[in-house]
């Protein structure tokens, strides 16, 4: 068995890191936080042109016929570079649906522009309650017409604020939970941009008798969804990987430039002991991220997995970003250091596709065989 990378995939990592370390720093990285948008137009469009964006999905459907190992070390390296931007919403979730749900008819309008840069999308799922499951989808879709029309509120929606077009997941009258597609600038539709400890775009969006499209088939939404989820999780979980990565990296350089005492800060065994476990923290996440990664491109059942990845993400990346900033000390906590962005992230990410707490019970289940 050939564990190594592609010479492909080494240099797609090799170019994505350079694009990054050249085209973004933290500076326009808080410059992005604080504007209404959260994204850069024009890194969006770069990262069009450098095949990121068609880069998953199949080449019959407008993509370039990537595999999930491609995704994941883009992922990876966004996360390390902490590059706010739709990808994930656009490329990880709404692309993945679209795969999974929508006719072929669909898949080749949609997936086309998204490959191009122009179209920008949302997936929408939360109500209230904040749910992962099933049976928190209970937004109403009523018929009218030869189509629908979507009335109610959704939570949590990543980059609603900017997207074109948006999935939302909602049930027709006895019917189960289907997949709508809703063109953001039409009427009924408002948006609230929420505060939040990542300073992303997460938002509430309420519809107001919005008309909707169905993406694919009529009460099989809830499928496609747990498909996306899983593989959205695992993808969240690259990301999280690459901030351990730097979160690491920083400690580490820092230790040997703070002096105490006359000495580095990182001869004392303690906060040596503590690097170990951040070490062994971030690969863990990092090497059981590759086997899951393996998994989902050989075609292979991933769902127990992809909950295990994701529930060890979720945790590694805290402990690495908390004892990231202890290691830094009060310096570690304020708003002008560059370890307090991936402590943020850390926490921000922790409920994207399913907290802990929810992926222990999919573990669970699994392992009980229900």
């Amino acid at each position: 068995m050939n564990l190594d990378f592609t010479s492909e995939q080494d240099m797609l990592r090799d170019s994505a890191a350079k694009f990054l370390a050249n085209e973004f720093n933290y500076e326009r990285l808080r410059e992005i936080e604080d504007s209404e948008t959260g994204y850069c137009p024009e890194l969006w469009g770069k990262m069009a042109e450098l095949g990121w964006l068609g880069l998953p999905f199949p080449e019959e459907a407008g993509g370039f016929d990537g595999t999930f190992m491609d995704l994941a070390i883009i992922q990876e390296e966004i996360g390390k570079a902490l590059l706010p931007s739709p990808y994930f919403s656009t490329v990880v979730q709404c692309g993945n649906l679209i795969l999974e749900a929508a006719s072929a008819e669909q898949q080749t309008a949609l997936i086309g522009e998204i490959a191009g840069g122009a179209l920008i999308m949302a997936y929408a799922q939360y109500e209230e309650e904040a749910s992962f499951r099933e049976t928190g989808i209970n937004m109403a879709a009523t018929v009218a017409g030869d189509g629908y029309t979507l009335t109610g509120k959704k939570f949590f929606v990543m980059d609603a604020n900017i997207a074109n077009k948006m999935i939302v997941a909602a049930r027709p009258d006895g019917q189960g939970v289907t997949l709508f597609l809703v063109d953001a600038a039409v009427s009924g539709i408002s948006v609230e941009k929420l505060p939040t400890v990542g300073k992303d775009n997460t938002c509430v969006v309420t519809f107001d008798g919005v008309q909707a499209e169905v993406l694919g088939a009529v009460g099989e939404g809830w499928k496609a969804i747990e498909v996306m989820n899983a593989k959205a999780a695992v993808a969240k979980a690259a990301e999280m990987v690459g901030g351990c990565r730097v979160a690491l990296q920083m400690c580490v350089d820092y230790s040997k430039e703070r002096v105490q005492y006359g000495k580095p800060i990182g001869g004392n065994q303690a906060l040596q002991h503590y690097m170990s476990n951040m070490l062994l923290a971030c690969d863990t996440a990092g090497n059981f991220m590759l086997k899951v990664v393996s998994l989902i491109d050989d075609g292979d059942d991933f769902t127990k997995e992809a909950s295990v990845l994701k529930a060890a993400a979720n945790e590694n990346y805290k402990f690495v970003a908390e004892r990231a900033v202890q290691i830094h000390g009060g310096i570690g906590t304020t708003r002008e250091h560059n370890i307090g962005l991936y402590y943020r992230r850390a926490k921000a990410w922790e409920t994207t596709c399913g907290d802990s707490e929810f992926h222990h019970d999919i573990i669970i289940d699994a392992l009980a065989g229900a």
